[in-house]
């Protein structure tokens, strides 16, 4: 005898990664480290010259790349995937996309409402000298 069971399981299984280093992944570990080099490198080779604020600013803006590749995750895309995934649809395939409604009601029934208009239109000609007719025997009498 066959036994018909299934065994369920979530879907977050598929995003589990091993954390390495603080909580965090493997890949969001290394991009810490370049981020944290790429900081101090330039406060050791800027903070003389430029002064502490300009220095920061410039720290923060050199950690900001690392960060988005280390930590951004968006459709399941890493940042790599997301930039090449613009840059292809973007610059590289040109292609106009119209999107154009479509009624299937209409389309399906399309005769019929015609005929249907058509008979409304004489209908309402044939009323409208009914109701013409009527007003001038009333205003004759």
């Amino acid at each position: 005898m066959k036994s018909n069971f299934e065994i369920k399981i979530n879907k977050e299984i598929r995003d589990y990664t091993e954390s390495i280093m603080f909580g965090l992944s493997l890949r969001q570990s290394v991009f810490s480290i370049l981020a944290c080099g790429s900081a101090c490198i330039i406060y050791f080779l800027c903070s003389d010259k430029l002064g502490q604020e300009i220095t920061s600013w410039l720290c923060m803006l050199a950690v900001i790349p690392f960060a988005c590749f280390g930590f951004i995750r968006f459709q399941g895309m890493f940042m790599e995937d997301i930039i090449s995934t613009a840059f292809y649809s973007l610059l590289l395939n040109r292609a106009q996309l119209i999107s154009k409604p479509f009624n299937l009601y209409e389309e399906i029934f399309s005769s019929y409402i015609d005929k249907t208009r058509k008979e409304s239109i004489v209908h309402d000609k044939k009323l409208r000298k009914n109701q013409k007719t009527k007003q001038r025997e009333s205003q004759s009498s």
